[in-house]
């Protein structure tokens, strides 16, 4: 298997495993039932790799921090590490995940920057408009031939 089709591997599993941990994560703390079911589904789906068990966990750790889909989050990662995830490398993707959750919620656009409010159409322009009949097409028109050759 080449390097990118086993990145492509690792990048599907790590969907999958969050997916099914916040599945089974309550919004609440998990019974003891619901753990066992979840850890051995993330077992798994897995298959031993501790590193991608901790990325999991870091990452919704990391992304839900300070939100309301924390308590769920703390389950899925909790679920994870009962899993078998690697302690030494959660923190790294707790960084991760934290600046990932930065660059979502940036304002992508703030808009243009405008130094006047916006004009405001004058009483007789507006008079005008009525009085050549500016709700019909040719209305409109005249309004524009009157407008653009005044």
């Amino acid at each position: 298997m080449s390097g990118c089709a086993a990145a492509d591997v690792d990048e599907l599993t790590v969907a999958r495993l969050t997916g099914v941990a916040r599945r089974h994560a309550p919004c609440r703390e998990p019974t003891e039932t619901e753990t066992a079911a979840a850890v051995e589904e993330l077992r798994e789906i897995a298959c031993g790799r501790a590193d991608l068990l901790a990325e999991v966990a870091g990452l919704l750790m990391g992304f839900y921090r300070l939100t309301a889909e924390e308590l769920k989050a703390q389950a899925a990662a909790q679920y994870c590490m009962s899993a078998g995830a690697d302690p030494d490398l959660i923190p790294q993707w707790i960084e991760v995940g934290r600046s990932r959750a930065a660059a979502v919620r940036q304002d992508p656009y703030p808009g243009p920057e405008v130094d006047q409010p916006p004009r405001q159409a004058s009483r007789a322009g507006q008079r005008k408009r009525l009085a050549l009949g500016w709700r019909s097409r040719a209305g409109r028109n005249r309004w524009r031939a009157y407008r653009f050759n005044a």
